[in-house]
């Protein structure tokens, strides 16, 4: 007995819906931590719609970029990460207007 399929129409809703809550996330909100994860959010969907259109069309090249994305996206947050914490050492209450206390 084969597994139900998942039609390709229901994985991009969910990455439609994931994309616009991490984008209301970025716009509306002005702590750097909330926006960094808001960013994230909007990258996984774009993974979704990679792996669902490779998976609907039997291609690995989807699911290669996907590798791709994530590897970069775990470079963005480290170092994005490295200079939220850096401007919370300087300042306590960090927003994202803020930044410019690092230009020395």
């Amino acid at each position: 007995m084969a597994a139900p399929q998942i039609p390709l129409g229901d994985y991009l809703t969910v990455a439609s819906a994931l994309f616009v809550i991490g984008a209301i996330g970025f716009l509306l909100r002005r702590n750097p931590i909330t926006m960094l994860m808001a960013i994230e959010l909007m990258w996984n969907a774009g993974n979704l719609v990679f792996a669902a259109f490779a998976r609907q069309f039997v291609d690995m090249t989807g699911q290669v970029f996907v590798f791709v994305v994530i590897t970069v996206a775990a470079a963005e947050a480290a170092i994005a990460l490295a200079i939220v914490v850096m401007v919370f050492r300087r300042k306590r209450d960090a927003d994202v207007d803020d930044i410019s206390v690092m230009r020395g």
